[in-house]
């Protein structure tokens, strides 16, 4: 009979394409993974991986049964938290997934509120884009995600925490420094420096200003935020920052002017979860804190 292991080998499997990797993350020998996966082979009568000395592949039906078995493995999870949670066990082990220009501002702030409210909960904290975030989340790898919106998270409950606006920043002597406040038709005049893609930001800050026609610089694409800012410091370019980066502190330091954009359109930041998820309440707790921290900011 097919078990809950078998599947547990095969979705490792499918994440590493390599026996030795996926033993090390199953806790258990390769010898003893490749004969689980062989196993359910021969009970399902189909092959599910290519192997040869260097590499291994899984074959179509392969790839479809890892997506299945990934389901049920995170369907299994809820269960047994729901199971948990109504014998007195509560929310001990929390996987929080972050996109890089929310959760470093946000989180270390928010701890020592949500370790006082809960001292029994560990909290392990990942930073990651958008995309392997959400599918982290639906995979059962994570159990809450920091997102910023729009973006497309399928069948994911969200709450909202905030909406996050932009400010314009230059470096000195730049002839957007000296005003008051910059509209979207003069950022059409001057290409932004962006953090690369992937990063669901560079979307946003171009969308920040849909009717102005705002452009990247293509000749720079920046991997985080420091960086982009240290870029405009030096005086090749400039940028949109968000305002929590901003109340954060990111920018202090820094020889750079910031100026308000009172008419950009703001992200969302939001913390999602799966709905079959039994500690729905208890995130729902935890999205009234990153509420209330990024309110003291």
């Amino acid at each position: 009979m097919t078990s809950l292991r078998q599947f547990r080998y095969l979705v490792a499997l499918s994440d590493t394409l390599n026996f030795s990797r996926a033993a090390e993350i199953c806790n258990v020998t390769q010898p003893t993974l490749s004969a689980g996966i062989k196993e359910l082979e021969d009970q399902l009568g189909i092959s599910l991986a290519e192997r040869s000395k260097r590499s291994v592949m899984l074959t179509p039906i392969g790839t479809e049964m890892a997506r299945r078995a990934r389901a049920v493995l995170t369907e299994v999870a809820d269960i047994e938290d729901l199971a948990r949670q109504h014998a007195g066990s509560d929310l001990m082990d929390l996987r929080l997934g972050a996109i890089p220009t929310v959760g470093p501002f946000l989180v270390p702030r928010a701890l020592p509120m949500i370790r006082a409210k809960w001292p029994e909960m560990r909290i392990y904290l990942r930073e990651e884009l958008t995309e392997a975030l959400v599918a982290g989340l639906v995979d059962g790898r994570l159990d809450l995600i920091l997102v910023a919106l729009p973006h497309d998270v399928g069948s994911i409950e969200t709450e909202l925490l905030f909406e996050d606006g932009y400010q314009l920043a230059t470096p000195p002597g730049h002839a957007l420094a000296a005003s008051l406040e910059v509209t979207g038709a003069a950022l059409a005049r001057s290409p932004l420096l962006l953090l690369e893609k992937g990063h669901c930001l560079q979307r946003h800050a171009l969308s920040a200003f849909p009717q102005s026609g705002a452009q990247a610089d293509d000749g720079f694409a920046a991997t985080s935020l420091p960086t982009l800012i240290s870029m405009v410091a030096e005086g090749l370019g400039i940028t949109l920052l968000p305002q929590l980066a901003i109340d954060a502190g990111a920018a202090r330091g820094q020889q750079i002017v910031l100026t308000p954009l009172p008419d950009a359109c703001p992200r969302r930041v939001v913390l999602g979860w799966r709905p079959t998820s039994p500690h729905v309440a208890r995130f729902r707790e935890i999205a009234a804190v990153l509420r209330a921290t990024r309110a003291a900011m």
